[in-house]
């Protein structure tokens, strides 16, 4: 390292073009960096705090001051940011800057689908463009990482956390993990729009027992590496620089403090060199799952099994220092996470330049920086057509429209959780959305016709934990009564029911996923007035709809839809965008039928649909299968497939089969749809999946139009983990199926030599 670069760091980062030049050796770099630092010093890189930007607490100034903390957890908008980083820069000893961290889920100022609906788009280019845009808006406020994306396979909706994630498919969601990080990043780490993807949870936060947050995982490892290993490690192979270790126990031992999970698995067999990081008061949280006695004890654990910065806790400022003067802890693994957390601010470019992404002024108005256009561009994509009976959709814009229900005229709900800045001001409403797109043409009538909930004790406790619901305190009667006023004097009806937003959210697990008795009543009322009935769900899961699903005429798949939700879902609505998504999770036609996914094992006893009998794999009081299968989705036109054709029926080793198949349009349309690509292994050492997706493509074909789709398969795509964790291709008969669902497919044999 050059002398001239040291004497500028010691001498502060007042000057932003003073130090903005090439760095030096960066592990030269960190080691006479680390050479300076007390042993306070070196903890405090390892806490990340909780501050409200504009009023810190005196505490957290005098450490920031001093240099005793490596990261804030907040959003910190100009100027607030830039004194923040002035504080530690001009008042402490080594002027180590700090970096800015916090949830950028699906947006910040411009919302966009939470990310289970962006899923469903099956669109990269949408991922991307909704992940480059929310990187460019924090990164605009001065962020620089972020807890995300979230990465945890989840095959129970009953967790509120799924709207969170891409759903119940370790291939799709992998294709998305590598698009996303490379949207959040970028090319170059330091370009002044890079927000760095922390990835999350790791490991199998998503499959917690019963759905119910926070709960433990028991599973084989052969589960954990063929179904839920695969997201994360697709994120470290993009380049991903931070996993935030999650909250469950993996077969008894907590992911914040199992050397197993982070030594072996992330970095020895994954290639992970950079930070880890806790979830929220994880490290306390030893205590309270039995594994430490202590807050002490559980620091020292933490920090021995692998974990590197703790968030928004104390426990390593309180502890660490004690315990390395002990001998409890040693110096050299002290020294080794404050070198990944020195490394992960030299790859941001902040020892460059530390105010970087930090203005000193305000910026313009957000409303003006909003990218509206982008949003319900990306947002129509992700809506499902679920069920159109008799061509009930598209809506004509003409005669009277009824549109009822307790989330047609809600903004808040349109956003989800980890919504950014959650500003329900900016959102268009759906109620303003179809106003908008019939506005001249015809009469759109409206009321809220019932609340999203009548239980008064599931009400209290939202409330209880700060997030109320916004409910009308007119009788359910009166609003019924009105809403069938309006209906009766319609051509026909819209009926806009679902879930709240804080239904579907962190520590919001649920028992029971149908419609809440208030929206049943006024769907059943609605549907006996004889009228066309079109359904709109708002929803971050997937819903058990029984009668609602057959009471509608059109079933609409909507999700929390963002900023531009309402003219996306009109755009729909109304057919000036043809629906082309498709279900990132299989929706069950129960809660009983939990866990349902489509890619389960196959079993010795299997059912059989054209030959029902007892001795099958079945429930006796519940039809056999999903509501709706994973990869489902309906359009305006129809879509079909046929003459499935393989360019061998022998695959070697090394060399790859051509997989193709044609693709009509037989509608009266133009529309987009999703070619799914499914691998079935029927022989083999251990049971295998009844089929696995194994590619896909998003066509859009005009009226009309035929187009042979083309795939390639190769011995990686036929590769599983064996009953020894082997990652291997086993010889023999592979069966190729291709389909616009899981469910129904066209099926060709070929064998691997």
């Amino acid at each position: 390292m050059s002398t001239h670069w040291l004497i500028v760091l010691m001498a502060g980062f007042g000057c932003v073009g003073a130090v903005a030049q090439t760095p030096p050796d960066k592990a030269v770099f960190i080691e006479q960096l680390l050479e300076k630092m007390t042993l306070e010093e070196k903890v405090g890189q390892l806490d990340m705090v909780y501050l409200n930007p504009q009023t810190p607490d005196a505490r957290t100034r005098e450490r920031l001051a001093g240099g005793l903390i490596g990261g804030v957890s907040v959003v910190a908008p100009a100027p607030f940011g830039y004194a923040l980083q002035q504080r530690v820069v001009e008042g402490s000893r080594l002027k180590i800057p700090v970096f800015f961290s916090t949830d950028v889920i699906h947006g910040v100022h411009t919302v966009f689908p939470v990310s289970l609906a962006l899923a469903a788009s099956w669109d990269m280019t949408a991922l991307a463009l909704a992940g480059r845009v929310s990187a460019q808006e924090a990164s605009a406020d001065g962020v620089h990482l972020t807890y995300g994306p979230m990465l945890d396979i989840s095959r129970d909706p009953r967790w509120g956390r799924v709207s969170e994630g891409y759903g119940e498919d370790p291939y799709l969601v992998s294709r998305i993990a590598r698009v996303m990080v490379k949207a959040y990043q970028g090319d170059n780490l330091r370009a002044p729009d890079s927000l760095m993807a922390g990835i999350k949870h790791v490991a199998l936060y998503g499959a917690v027992e019963g759905g119910k947050d926070y709960n433990s995982v028991d599973m084989s490892h052969g589960q954990m590496y063929q179904y839920y290993f695969g997201p994360y490690r697709a994120a470290v192979e993009a380049g991903a620089q931070v996993a935030m270790l999650a909250f469950n126990t993996i077969n008894g031992v907590p992911s914040t403090a199992n050397p197993w999970l982070v030594k072996q698995v992330l970095r020895q067999e994954w290639g992970f060199a950079g930070m880890t990081l806790s979830d929220s008061n994880a490290v306390s949280g030893l205590v309270a799952h039995g594994v430490a006695r202590d807050q002490r004890q559980a620091a020292s654990l933490a920090i021995r099994s692998g974990l590197d910065m703790a968030l928004s806790e104390d426990a390593y400022a309180r502890h660490l220092p004690a315990l390395v003067e002990a001998g409890e802890v040693s110096v050299e693994v002290l020294d080794q996470a404050v070198r990944r957390v020195l490394g992960l601010k030299y790859e941001m470019g902040l020892f460059e330049n530390p105010y970087r992404n930090l203005a000193r002024v305000p910026l313009a108005p957000i409303d003006s920086r909003l990218q509206r256009g982008v949003a319900r561009e990306v947002a129509r994509k992700t809506l499902v057509l679920l069920k159109n009976a008799d061509q009930t959709l598209p809506l004509r814009k003409q005669g009277r429209i009824a549109l009822i229900g307790p989330l047609a005229d809600s903004r808040r709900d349109l956003l989800g959780s980890y919504c950014g800045d959650c500003a329900q001001e900016r959102v268009v409403s759906i109620r303003a959305g179809m106003a908008r797109a019939v506005d001249g043409r015809a009469t759109l009538l409206y009321a809220k016709g019932a609340n999203v909930t009548d239980d008064r004790a599931l009400s209290a406790r939202l409330a209880d934990y700060g997030s109320p619901l916004d409910l009308d305190p007119r009788s359910p009667d009166t609003l019924l009564q009105e809403a069938l006023a309006v209906a009766r004097q319609s051509d026909v009806i819209v009926a806009v029911v679902g879930e709240a937003w804080n239904f579907s959210d962190e520590a919001i697990s649920r028992t029971r996923l149908d419609l809440e008795d208030s929206q049943q009543r006024l769907v059943h009322a609605l549907k006996a007035l004889g009228k066309p009935l079109v359904v709109v769900l708002v929803n971050g899961r997937p819903l058990t709809l029984g009668q609602v699903h057959e009471q509608a005429d059109a079933l609409l798949e909507t999700w929390f839809s963002g900023t531009e939700g309402g003219n996306a879902i009109a755009d729909v609505l109304f057919g000036d965008y043809n629906p082309s998504g498709k279900l990132p999770m299989t929706f069950p036609r129960s809660v009983g039928q939990i866990p349902i996914y489509y890619n389960h094992l196959a079993t010795g006893h299997p059912f059989n649909a054209q030959a029902p009998r007892k001795y099958m794999s079945q429930y006796i009081d519940e039809l056999e299968g999903p509501l709706f299968p994973f990869g489902f989705g309906l359009s305006y036109t129809r879509f079909e497939l046929s003459e499935l054709r393989l360019s061998s029926a022998l695959l070697r080793r090394g060399q790859r089969l051509d997989v193709s198949i044609m693709l009509s349009n037989t509608g009266t349309r133009d529309g987009e749809t999703v070619v799914q690509l499914y691998i079935r292994d029927p022989v083999a050492s251990i049971s295998r999946p009844v089929k696995e997706l194994k590619g896909f493509q998003k066509i859009l074909l005009k009226a009309g139009e035929r187009r042979r789709i083309e795939f390639s398969v190769g011995e990686e795509d036929l590769k599983f983990h064996d009953a020894q964790l082997r990652h291997i291709a086993e010889p023999g008969e592979f069966r190729v199926q291709v389909g616009l669902d899981a469910h129904d497919v066209i099926e060709q044999r070929f064998e691997l030599l």
